[in-house]
C-alpha cells in the first residue's frame, strides 16, 4: 500500500508511468486469460456437439427380390359399399343445411350477433406522436 501512496516530497512522473502501466498492464492480462478461456470453452463445446462417426459394419448382401407382380385392385365389399353410400349422403345433407341456414337469416334479417373483440383504436399522445406537447398529452 506504500506504493499508492501519494507523497508529494517523493512522487515523481516516474511513479505516475508505473502506475498507469501496472493499471493497463492488469486490465490487459485479464483480457488475454478471458480470451483464452472462451477459447478453451470453444474446444470442449465443439467437441462435445461434433457429430460422431457412425460405427461401419461389413455390408451383408441380401438376395434380390423377384419384382412383384401387380395385384388388380380388388372391388369393395358390401358394408364398403353401404358405408361410402352413407357417408356421400351425410356430405350432401350438411351442404344442404348450410344453404337452409343461410337462406333463413337473409330471408328474416337476422345476422351474426356482434363479438365481445377488442378493437385497437389509434389515439394521439405523447408516446406515439413526434411533436411533445401539452395539447397532445391526452387530456
Amino acid at each position: 500500500m506504500i506504493f499508492l501512496a501519494i507523497n508529494p516530497e517523493t512522487w515523481t512522473w516516474a511513479n505516475t508511468w508505473v502506475v498507469t502501466g501496472l493499471g493497463f498492464g492488469i486490465v490487459l492480462m485479464l483480457l488475454i486469460c478471458l480470451v483464452f478461456i472462451l477459447m478453451i470453452f470453444g474446444w470442449i463445446m465443439q467437441r462435445a456437439t461434433a457429430p460422431k462417426a457412425p460405427k461401419q459394419e461389413p455390408k451383408k448382401e441380401e438376395p434380390k427380390a423377384a419384382d412383384p407382380k401387380p395385384v388388380a385392385a380388388a372391388a369393395p365389399s358390401e358394408p364398403e359399399k353401404a358405408a361410402i353410400a352413407m357417408a356421400v349422403s351425410q356430405a350432401a345433407n350438411d351442404d344442404l343445411a348450410a344453404v337452409a341456414f343461410a337462406l333463413y337469416l337473409a330471408k328474416h334479417s337476422k345476422h351474426d350477433i356482434p363479438t365481445a373483440m377488442i378493437k385497437a383504436q389509434a389515439r394521439e399522445t405523447a408516446w406515439n406522436t413526434k411533436s411533445i406537447g401539452l395539447n397532445n398529452m391526452g387530456f
